[in-house]
């Protein structure tokens, strides 16, 4: 079933020069894709808005997403793009495509699928992060996945779905997909999923990835396979495909020892690509096999796991890789997306390639060999003794930049407001298990340690920003350590499983909060990671009890809680690094910290980073108070030589998406998306007064 509703078609089509095809990039003061262009920079050269006037910025106009789907939506995270005096994006709960006025917001089309079962089967639901457009001089479409893995192609000035577009308009994507050795997964119930935008070149090339069920929560190891797909933007014809999980006869497959490809899964590509049109070459950020924090049934390095993968933009073949994490077992897969970036090191030019992560690294190689711009070292990390597990001896380590945030729990990154406050730390973490980066999980005994910690922080899929003028990288970051350990199964009956030493050699079990013990392979619904509550801690942790990590109520660990890091990339390094986001309430206000002189501490959250010609712009991902204003989040500028906080406009909710910005009539708009607690998705656009 289809819903669709198309209103003002008349003023709508004459906004249009359907001969014109849009340029790449922002420079026009437009915003045609997902991150202003397919080299992910998230940058406008745009100025109206600066230092001088941002504190004077109004409401424009405001789009709630409440009635586009089948109920409210609190986590809108879709960036809209803007061609033509129109706005596109996806919203609401089951992620209906619209296009508005960019001047006043008025709904212009709407078009939505009723997915049904296999909608409400799907493992990445609610709006996504947005869709995507393409024009021949001819034809202008937009083009996005849907909930239940659909790639559809609409008419960008009707919204009706274009029907010699695949099958009426449409291509089903999970006919592609395949787990085992390749037997067909079901086309309602099999896992396979995205919330990324489709990349789309000039030339008439989809790439869509994959996604699925958070990594820590897989039905069975022998999960769907990754894979990214590539189709032709005007029949929907199948171009290529690349596994990313090695077939036999592939490069790689030796990877997975013991022919452990055959019995694994995900992999996905689940964030954002990048595209090189000139060198014609995609760049692919490659996510953790199935599951995240126990590879016993996946021994070896595992590509293209984790890995940074450049392929033929015509073919999909393979033309280099680059493994951040080895065999990983500590879900830092690969969440934000290659920033493409022409470089001058050591008064070189270098065509580069920008990746950073949760490890809080940002890694940089020359995008058409592959080869790191700075050493990256191979180094040896503490191997772990959980049975069953295969542990890589090394990991890589780059020289530079220096790491932008925290990396693993130790003591000398405990809170140290008070001695009291650290002491009470010291004891909280006395029975977990505290160290650097690549720490590995431990299986939770009452005479050892119970848990060990893992970032869920660093860089996520907001990724960062970069401006190819001065050549700076703009990077946010958040703490977030919540705490995993890995508990065998209760019982031989509650599965039928190896046992090695009393432990499960399969379905070994990860635990992060109480009564969410489950196992992997066992036949209930299986666990999910610990939410970040406060600044990075989870509230408690479980092994048959509940553990406050919160001293008095307070984060474990240091602040900042939220960073922007700017780094000169020519160089690698550092040019500032400040807190990102007002002081949140409950430490500001905290008794134990009456009367200490507290610096602003930021926010911990995902919080996507906007740069103009001289501002760089992000939003509170939580909601405070103050003196004066009613509680919300503030809208942040910042000047972008020097980090100096030059404005804030308020907000009533917290950026949920990323912010975007473009020029129409005359006037400059800045749009975030907001939502979070009881506050349902709003697309909120700003400009200066009349």
């Amino acid at each position: 079933m289809v819903w669709r509703r198309s209103v003002g078609s008349m003023a709508f089509v004459c906004m249009w020069a359907a001969s014109q095809t849009v340029p790449p990039g922002t420079s026009n003061g437009e915003w045609s894709s997902y991150a202003g262009d397919l080299r992910n920079f998230h940058y406008s050269p745009l100025d109206q808005i600066n230092a001088n006037n941002f504190n004077r910025l109004e409401v424009a106009w405001r789009f709630k997403t409440d009635n586009l789907g089948n109920r409210p939506e609190y986590k809108l995270e879709a960036t809209p793009l803007m061609i033509r005096g129109v706005l596109y994006a996806t919203a609401g709960s089951r992620r209906a495509a619209i296009a508005l006025d960019a001047a006043t917001g008025e709904l212009l089309w709407v078009h939505g699928e009723s997915e049904g079962a296999r909608g409400a089967a799907a493992p990445r639901q609610l709006s996504g992060r947005g869709l995507s457009y393409w024009a021949d001089g001819n034809e202008e479409r937009i083009l996005y996945v849907t909930p239940g893995y659909r790639l559809v192609c609409l008419d960008a000035k009707t919204g009706m779905p274009i029907r010699s577009f695949g099958d009426n308009g449409s291509v089903d994507m999970k006919k592609f997909a395949v787990y085992g050795t390749g037997q067909p997964i079901d086309l309602v119930n099999g896992e396979i999923g995205l919330h990324a935008t489709p990349a789309v070149t000039r030339s008439g090339v989809v790439l869509v990835g994959s996604a699925f069920r958070e990594g820590g929560t897989p039905k069975t190891h022998n999960n769907t396979k990754g894979m990214v797909l590539a189709f032709d933007a005007r029949t929907g014809k199948k171009l290529w495909q690349f596994n990313t999980i090695p077939r036999p006869g592939e490069f790689g497959n030796d990877t997975w020892l013991k022919e452990s490809w055959a019995v694994n899964g995900n992999v996905g590509v689940w964030s954002q690509m990048a595209v090189d049109e000139e060198l014609g070459l995609a760049y692919l950020p490659v996510e953790t096999p199935s599951s995240d924090f126990y590879g016993g049934h996946r021994p070896g390095n595992n590509l293209f796991a984790d890995s940074l993968v450049c392929v033929d933009l015509k073919t999909g073949e393979r033309k280099w890789h680059y493994q951040l994490v080895h065999h990983s077992i500590w879900n830092m897969d690969i969440a934000a997306a290659p920033v493409l970036a022409d470089l001058t090191v050591n008064g070189k030019p270098v065509k580069a390639v920008l990746e950073s992560s949760k490890q809080a690294f940002l890694y940089a190689f020359d995008r058409v060999t592959g080869r790191p711009i700075w050493p990256i070292v191979e180094q040896p990390v503490e191997k772990g003794d959980v049975p069953g597990e295969w542990y890589s001896p090394t990991q890589p380590f780059p020289t530079r930049p220096a790491a932008f945030d925290h990396q693993g729990v130790t003591a000398d990154n405990l809170i140290d407001f008070t001695p009291q406050l650290r002491a009470e730390a010291l004891r909280l973490v006395s029975k977990f298990k505290l160290g650097p980066i690549f720490t590995p999980t431990v299986v939770s005994r009452a005479e050892g340690p119970i848990a060990s910690f893992r970032s869920s922080g660093g860089m996520n899929w907001p990724g960062f920003s970069f401006d190819p003028e001065t050549h700076i990288a703009y990077v946010p970051s958040f703490v977030s350590f919540p705490p995993v350990a890995l508990l065998p199964p209760p019982s031989k009956e509650f599965s039928d499983i190896d046992y090695v030493e009393g432990f499960a050699t399969t379905g070994v079990r990860y635990v992060s909060g109480p009564g969410e013990n489950v196992g992997a392979d066992a036949p209930q619904p299986a666990p999910r990671p610990a939410a970040s509550e406060r600044a990075g801690n989870s509230t408690t942790a479980g092994v048959g009890n509940n553990l406050n990590l919160t001293p008095e109520g307070l984060p474990l660990l240091k602040p900042p809680y939220g960073r922007i890091t700017a780094i000169n990339m020519d160089r690698g390094e550092f040019v500032w690094q400040i807190a990102h986001g007002d002081t949140p309430d409950y430490i500001r206000n905290h008794p134990a910290l009456k009367g200490l002189n507290i610096p602003r501490t930021g926010q911990a959250g995902y919080v996507g980073v906007l740069v103009t010609k001289t501002l760089v712009i992000a939003a509170d991902p939580q909601v405070t108070t103050a003196e004066n204003r009613p509680r919300g989040a503030m809208l942040h500028a910042y000047n972008k030589d020097t980090g100096h906080e030059v404005g804030a406009v308020w907000m009533p909710a917290p950026q949920s998406g990323s912010p975007m910005t473009y020029m129409v009539h005359g006037k400059q708009y800045i749009v975030v998306p907001i939502s979070g607690g009881n506050y349902s998705g709003e697309f909120l656009a700003f400009r200066l007064p009349e």
